[in-house]
């Protein structure tokens, strides 16, 4: 068998390379290292697949929230409601921006953000929502627009995880992760489901004049070279990253499929296992098939329910099986996020989760051995 890794992307290169090699070439040849065609033919092709108007290719992901809540316009103090159990550069932008982070709990079965709770949080002050599509399910968009319409409030969408996954409305429109709200904004970090060889980034919207706005923030706030006409920074997705995009973004329905492949075979060595909590499939779907689409498993996470979630994780480590624990600390209890508004009992499921989360390898080059092996220690170690 050969070495199990949480993300493989030497294999998923093996694919790629040919294509990738010969491109970065002739973009050394050019030396259009930035902004060059290939940005651009990126940047199309990501339009094409997402069925979005504009998509604005930046350095990373990060930036790229950074960057949409720029666009919006959003003033110091204003209210950005988001989940308290996700990685901490979705709150760190709102507090960068000098915004009022309001943290709430998530839902126990699919780790996105609780409707119940968001509504509770909405103020005066509120001006925007943020979901995030964690481990690559979409958050509840149909419940979100419609309080973010009833309360004039913008979403943004967190699609770092989710990107590939469709969400379908209870009308039976479909529509790709990142296309619902006003704006949204992914990352394409190497071990991302559509993931680049360095840093990159990319905000997407359907808005003409906040693409407008946007585009000239990414680039020091011009449209015409030394004319500032908004106060922006300086974050740009370079040639040789859209080279790899490029070469992938064809891929990437596959990539997903194999995904959704690996974790039904997980789910089956799990379903008489009473210690283990699979992830739950939302909206369209009740359970993983082949042809689901509605999630995208950037990550494949369990609930180890029986209080030895730890002495397990410590159990793969012996046995050479790399995990991922996403995320131990909740942002309420990050020193940089405290806040006194707070209260403990409005984040159970949160602190129950961090608890208990457990996340399995995941990537595109996962084999059944390797699938089997992980399995069979997971259960030898539960019964």
């Amino acid at each position: 068998m050969k070495k199990i890794q949480m993300v493989d992307l030497q294999g998923q290169y093996q694919e790629i390379k040919d294509r990738v090699t010969n491109s970065m070439n002739e973009v050394l040849e050019s030396a259009a290292f930035v902004n060059g065609p290939e940005v651009k033919k990126f940047q199309e092709e990501l339009e094409d697949y997402l069925g979005v108007k504009h998509v604005i290719p930046c350095a990373n992901g990060t930036d790229a929230l950074q960057i949409a809540m720029m666009g919006l316009d959003l003033k110091p103090g204003d209210e950005v409601i988001t989940a308290d159990f996700t990685f901490a550069a979705t709150v760190e932008v709102i507090a960068l921006l000098n915004l009022t982070p309001v943290l709430v709990d998530v839902e126990e079965d699919t780790f996105n953000i609780d409707i119940e709770a968001l509504k509770k949080a909405i103020t005066p002050k509120t001006k925007a929502i943020v979901p995030v599509h964690l481990f690559g399910q979409c958050a509840n968009m149909d419940a979100i627009m419609e309080i973010a319409k009833e309360h004039d409030l913008y979403v943004i969408e967190d699609n770092a995880q989710g990107i590939g996954a469709v969400y379908t409305s209870a009308d039976g429109t479909k529509k790709k992760s990142g296309s619902i709200g006003h704006v949204a904004a992914t990352s394409f970090f190497p071990s991302k489901n559509l993931g680049c060889y360095g840093d990159g980034g990319a905000i997407f919207t359907n808005d003409d004049d906040l693409a407008h706005t946007i585009r000239g923030i990414v680039n020091h706030g011009m449209y015409e070279r030394y004319h500032h006409d908004v106060v922006g920074v300086n974050s740009r997705l370079d040639s040789l990253q859209a080279v790899v995009l490029r070469a992938k973004l064809p891929l990437l329905d596959e990539y997903n499929k194999k995904r959704r492949n690996a974790a039904i075979k997980y789910n089956a060595a799990f379903k008489d296992q009473p210690a283990v909590v699979t992830p739950k499939m939302a909206n369209a779907c009740e359970t993983i098939c082949e042809n689901c689409d509605c999630h995208v498993f950037h990550q494949y996470t369990l609930r180890i329910t029986n209080g030895k979630r730890d002495a397990l994780a410590k159990h793969l480590a012996e046995k050479g099986i790399p995990f991922g624990i996403y995320y131990p600390i909740p942002l309420h209890k990050q020193k940089a996020y405290l806040d006194s508004r707070y209260k403990e009992e409005e984040f159970g499921v949160t602190n129950k989760l961090v608890e208990e989360v457990l996340s399995l390898p995941m990537h595109t080059e996962l084999d059944d051995e390797q699938i089997a092996y992980i399995t069979q220690t997971i259960n030898d170690f539960l019964n």
